[in-house]
């Protein structure tokens, strides 16, 4: 035990520790999930945020201090969600063609996603802080941040939901549109990325390309609507 403190203590001086961890407990957790023969309930992200938080545990390792470490990781958030124009690039004409169907859906599924959980939360006696942290939970992750700030809420409450609201969206839009018998492969992919903004959209580029860009456009676009929905729907319940 003393050997292990020793080691840990020379290994958490290096600046790199941390973002070596978050590599690594990803690949174990995407190793799992090809394993399980890329079941959706065996979702990287989750084995990973599992593996991180316990490791954080056992070596009694504040979070800020792993954040210092394993910033580069947040700072590429920015880079990816640009490169999700690509893949809507090469499929601008089906973008196109259902324009008016992707508006409505839009609308209708920012709106739920706000006003169910502000109502949901409003009727178990929730209030100030945490209800405003609730609210742009199904946004992409730095937008959700902001929003979150702006209404008094606490970003890091709201980093935590948006997490476990992506990783719930990607486990279970698969198995749920299979169960409705949706085959549009733009009407699947559209929904999640609404539903489950950037964990989401991993999955739906995991299962089709075509699902995949129209997932990063529904996330794009539920960023920009949820920051003019929720302020609003947010003084309905205050």
């Amino acid at each position: 035990m003393t050997d292990f403190t020793e080691i840990w203590s020379y290994l958490a001086q290096g600046p790199l520790l941390w973002l070596t961890a978050t590599l690594a407990a990803y690949a174990i957790g995407n190793a799992c999930f090809q394993a399980s023969g890329r079941r959706p309930f065996v979702n990287p992200v989750l084995i990973a945020v599992a593996l991180l938080a316990g490791l954080l545990w056992v070596t009694r390792t504040p979070y800020p201090v792993y954040f210092e470490g394993a910033q580069f990781v947040h700072f590429l958030l920015g880079p990816a969600t640009v490169a999700l124009a690509l893949p809507l690039w090469d499929n601008l004409g089906h973008v196109r063609r259902a324009a008016l169907p992707l508006l409505a859906a839009l609308l209708a599924g920012s709106t739920v996603a706000v006003v169910s959980a502000l109502g949901i939360a409003a009727a178990f006696g929730i209030k100030g802080e945490i209800l405003a942290s609730l609210a742009p939970k199904s946004a992409t992750a730095p937008v959700a941040l902001g929003i979150s700030d702006q209404l008094g809420g606490s970003p890091t409450l709201t980093a935590v939901l948006v997490i476990l609201t992506g990783i719930i969206g990607a486990i279970c839009t698969t198995p749920l549109l299979n169960a409705l018998r949706i085959r549009d492969w733009r009407a699947r992919g559209f929904a999640t990325g609404v539903a489950a903004h950037g964990i989401g959209t991993a999955r739906a580029f995991q299962v089709n390309a075509t699902a995949g860009a129209f997932a990063g456009l529904g996330m794009g676009m539920n960023a920009v609507l949820t920051a003019f929905i929720a302020p609003l729907v947010l003084r309905l319940f205050q």
